[in-house]
């Protein structure tokens, strides 16, 4: 365990446990390196196939620690970057991370929630952009997912007014994936990391793909014998069926047999 933060590893899942209550599980900078490091390990760790984030206390995370005096005046663009390190670190993982949010999570701990694959709320959770209130604009592409789920005019109120999202109204615009009562919040995570630990990577390799033409030795791309015989030869994809309807009057005429059926527009036989 680290100074704000505690990290155990149990049955193939990182549990990455915000543990400064007396401060909302704001965090410092050091915690913020120490989060996006953990996280970038993370994704190249074969012990690890699901990572969780959660806080201890009343809330999720508050965000950047901005105590003290005139401290939002040293939020300057290093912790910018910090923030933004985390989004890529969660975004970019190739293992599916999941957020228990047990209480409010605000600033970057709510943009750090909403990049999740996966997002677990309780009952009395919340969601605040929350930047305004010291100047600032939303960072860690809040912007992009807050709107995209809840729309662009409430996600204007949640951006320039401040407001707040019930963890109730987070779940049905479809914001967070799973929504739980406060007393069943850690049974909820435990059956969600259950579920998507067995896979691993997030993306598995694809099957090769299956043939979806025959071998060559059963298509042929010029008139074959079959033509002479007086059978319209068969034409290899992706020819379309104007020119194979070409390529079998022509085998036809050079063989002497008669045209097949005439083609219409739409590259369908004529009836009778």
């Amino acid at each position: 365990m680290t100074d704000g933060m505690a990290i155990s590893t149990d049955d193939g899942a990182l549990w990455i446990t915000l543990d400064r209550p007396e401060r909302l599980n704001a965090l410092t900078a050091e915690m913020a390196d120490r989060l996006a490091e953990e996280l970038e390990q993370a994704a190249a760790r074969d012990d690890v196939h699901v990572v969780v984030l959660r806080g201890t206390g009343p809330a999720f995370s508050a965000g950047a620690d901005l105590s003290g005096e005139d401290a939002h005046e040293h939020f300057d663009v290093t912790s910018l970057d910090r923030a933004n390190r985390i989004i890529r670190a969660i975004t970019g993982s190739p293992k599916p991370c999941v957020a228990a949010v047990n209480g409010v999570a605000a600033g970057v701990g709510c943009s750090a929630a909403l990049a999740c694959d996966l997002v677990v709320a309780a009952g009395s959770a919340s969601f605040m952009l929350g930047f305004s209130r010291i100047g600032l604009m939303p960072d860690g592409g809040a912007t992009a997912t807050v709107a995209a789920s809840v729309g662009r005019a409430r996600a204007m109120r949640m951006a320039l007014l401040g407001e707040a999202l019930t963890a109730e109204e987070a779940y049905d615009v479809g914001l967070v994936s799973h929504l739980a009562p406060d007393e069943e919040l850690d049974a909820t995570v435990s059956r969600v990391v259950r579920a998507v630990s067995p896979r691993g990577l997030r993306w598995p390799t694809p099957p090769p793909r299956r043939r979806s033409t025959p071998p060559p030795s059963t298509v042929s791309r010029t008139p074959s014998n079959a033509s002479a015989a007086g059978r319209p030869s068969f034409c290899a994809p992706p020819t379309s069926p104007r020119a194979c309807a070409r390529s079998q009057r022509s085998a036809a005429r050079s063989s002497g047999a008669s045209d097949p059926l005439p083609v219409s527009r739409l590259g369908t036989t004529r009836s009778g």
